[in-house]
């Protein structure tokens, strides 16, 4: 082996090395709580506490799952995500397809300010959102924190739509209107089908912002329509925090958004390199 060969070889380790690290680094917070949720409730507060459980048990579950209003969270989530969902892409197919098939000043003006959105603190939108959803008659519903949700994930749509639309040649457009077609009809017959992917990473991108979101659903809810991971902050008992419940209910929060990355993984990457290169 030559030294070229060599210092390959150990550049190669180091950054195996490194990743390794980061994964343990990275990962041991879950695993931590995957490995509590196992453990028996006198365990989880034991002291000093321990990594692995010494008696596994499924106890935990069946006491969080048995809590009133954590089957209503849990729908609760799925219907605010999908409603979420639903509003950043209806609202964000047309302005991110304006935005890039008229290109005016404005438009650009628009993508910009869209970007900037993105990095306003959540609280100063959702404080006002409180007396406005109130003065709508619509506070502690589904539907209202499902808006709120959508002033977050909105903007990341309407930029990586952007991305995608910007990639499908113009020319597909001019031929379906050569053959008869209107601008609207060539958008809903040509050129949506073509971004179909890009709909769907862009769809998985808004339904994680509001499966994962907290802050919103502290401020905008109740009891009516409040999210698991509200129900799992309020895990408190006369003695302190109930951590195997806790944990346990944290863990199947966790599992939908897992299975979803895992199984969607290319297409998330896909997503996230079309909006590192938008021009």
């Amino acid at each position: 082996m030559n030294g070229l060969e060599t210092t390959r070889v150990s550049s190669r380790a180091i950054l195996w090395v490194a990743l390794v690290l980061l994964v343990v680094l990275y990962g041991f917070p879950f695993l931590y709580m995957l490995f509590t949720s196992f453990k028996t409730p006198l365990e989880t507060i034991a002291v000093p506490p321990t990594v692995l459980p010494s008696t596994w048990t499924i106890e935990n579950y069946a006491s969080a799952i048995g809590r009133d209003g954590v089957v209503a969270s849990f729908i609760n989530s799925v219907v605010t995500a999908v409603l979420s969902t639903a509003i950043s892409l209806v609202l964000a197919l047309p302005a991110a397809y304006a935005v890039t098939r008229f290109r005016t000043r404005f438009g650009r003006f628009f993508i910009v300010g869209a970007l900037v959105m993105r990095m306003v603190p959540p609280i100063v939108i959702g404080v006002p959102m409180i007396g406005i959803f109130r003065s709508l008659g619509i506070s502690d519903t589904s539907f209202a924190l499902a808006i709120a949700h959508a002033t977050i994930s909105l903007p990341l749509s309407i930029w990586l739509m952007s991305s995608f639309f910007e990639a499908v040649p113009e020319e597909l457009e001019e031929a379906a209107k050569i053959d008869g077609a209107s601008r609207l009809g060539a958008l809903w017959r040509v050129v949506l089908p073509v971004t179909a992917g890009g709909i769907a990473v862009t769809a998985i991108f808004a339904f994680l912002a509001s499966w994962n979101e907290f802050l919103f659903a502290l401020l905008l809810t109740a009891t009516r329509s409040q999210t698991t991971p509200i129900v799992i902050a309020n895990f408190q008992t006369q003695f302190g925090l109930d951590w195997g419940a806790m944990t346990a209910l944290a863990v199947l929060y966790s599992v939908p958004v897992i299975l979803l990355a895992l199984v969607l993984q290319r297409h998330i990457v896909a997503g996230l390199t079309a909006g590192a290169v938008k021009g």
